[in-house]
Parts: C-alpha cells; sequence; structure tokens
C-alpha cells in the first residue's frame, strides 16, 4: 500500500513560494499552501501562478484566532476563500467554526461545489472522547472530507485522537495530535485509513510535525 504525504508550504514571498511548490509536487503527493502567510493582495497573483498543479493543491487560508497569520478582517478573509473556490482546488480547508456561522459562505461553496476539508484545531489540549466523536460527527455534516487536530500532553491523547478512525464510517478523515508526545499520531493516522499526513521540506510548520525525508525512512514512502 502507498502511503500519501501532503507537503505544507508556508513562504511570505510568491516567488519563494514557487520555487518551493516546484520542489515540493516532485516529492510529495500533495502539497498544502498557507495563503495566510502572504501578503492579502498578492493572494489573487499566486493563485494564477500555481493554477495548473491546483488539482494537487490543499488552499489554506487561517485566520489568527485558529493559530493562522491571515492579517486582514474577517470579511476579506470570506472574500478570498470565495476566489480560492472559484479555481476549484483539490480542498479548501475551511474551519468548523467559519463554516457553521457563515451561512453565506456555505451557501455560496455548496453552489460552487468546491471540494471541503472542514478542519478543526485545539491548540491547548485533545478533548475527552465523547467531546471528539460529537464534534466529527456536527463537522461531517458540511464535508465528507473532515481534520481533527489536537494538542497531546501525554501518549493518552495521541492515542485518544487516534480512537476516531473507528468511528469515521464514510469520512475521509485526517485525525492527530501536534506536539513531540503527538508525532507518532500522525504516522499511525496512515495505517489507520488518514488519505495523507501532513510533512514539511525540512523546518517544521507546526509543533511535531516530520519532513518528507523523515517520514519516508519511516514508513513506504515511493516518489
Amino acid at each position: 500500500m502507498k502511503y500519501k504525504t501532503c507537503v505544507s508550504i508556508a513562504e511570505i514571498c510568491p516567488k519563494k513560494l514557487g520555487q518551493t511548490l516546484k520542489k515540493a509536487l516532485k516529492k510529495s503527493d500533495y502539497v498544502e499552501i498557507r495563503f495566510d502567510f502572504l501578503k492579502k493582495e498578492d493572494i489573487p497573483q499566486v493563485l494564477e501562478s500555481v493554477k495548473k498543479n491546483l488539482k494537487k493543491i490543499v488552499c489554506t487560508l487561517r485566520p489568527k484566532s485558529e493559530g493562522g497569520k491571515f492579517t486582514g478582517n474577517e470579511k476579506e478573509r470570506i472574500a478570498i476563500l470565495k476566489l480560492i473556490a472559484e479555481y476549484n482546488p483539490f480542498l479548501l480547508d475551511v474551519e468548523f467554526n467559519t463554516i457553521k456561522k457563515n451561512k453565506n459562505l456555505r451557501n455560496y461553496l455548496k453552489t460552487s461545489k468546491t471540494n471541503l476539508l472542514i478542519s478543526g484545531h485545539d491548540y491547548k489540549k485533545t478533548p475527552n472522547f465523547t467531546q471528539l466523536q460529537k464534534k466529527l460527527i456536527q463537522m461531517s455534516k458540511f464535508s465528507s472530507n473532515v481534520k481533527i487536530v489536537t494538542t497531546a500532553k501525554s501518549t493518552d491523547d495521541s492515542a485518544r485522537i487516534l480512537q476516531l478512525y473507528s468511528k469515521k464510517e464514510k469520512v475521509n478523515l485526517i485525525a492527530f495530535s501536534m506536539g513531540n508526545l503527538g508525532k507518532t499520531s500522525r504516522i499511525l493516522s496512515l495505517f489507520l485509513g488518514s488519505p495523507f499526513t501532513y510533512v514539511s521540506l525540512g523546518k517544521p510548520i507546526a509543533p511535531g510535525q516530520f519532513s518528507f525525508d523523515e517520514m519516508k525512512k519511516i514508513i513506504n514512502l515511493k516518489n
């Protein structure tokens, strides 16, 4: 079986992003572009420059409230999410908190038939299993692609987030824990059915993230 990876790119310079994207696509099945690291005025130009590769790209525009870097206001962010949707990427990452409270965006994305990855992050802890399971059910109402990421303070936290795979049913679930104590969950998630795991090209974008080369040494990756 071939396990898949998604390289996270968080460049602030459009030119550097293009160079890094080229390198990442040679190695990895998919690439996540963190558009929130760019200046908002650069995003339309970058979308045009990467459009031929968008079938392999996860587009993310993370607000500061969810651990991201986007500097504009929420109205601007929603407008950019709609713009990205017009390009029909492999997946558009939209936060659960965003989609559930913004009916206008919800309807727009439904009409555009955009492939959504509904994401939820907890940067402080890993909730109990009942809460995790409830969140999975709520998130899956908006898309069959769901990403739940928590923070591991113990090995039990990692085990608990991975329990979700036994309840995922028809959902394409990406679930793991961040931090050093959650590193193994990034690997084990693949064996439990995650469509891919996030990696870097070197410096981790998130706590506990492996590089592609490290992951390749651990599991059967082909590139």
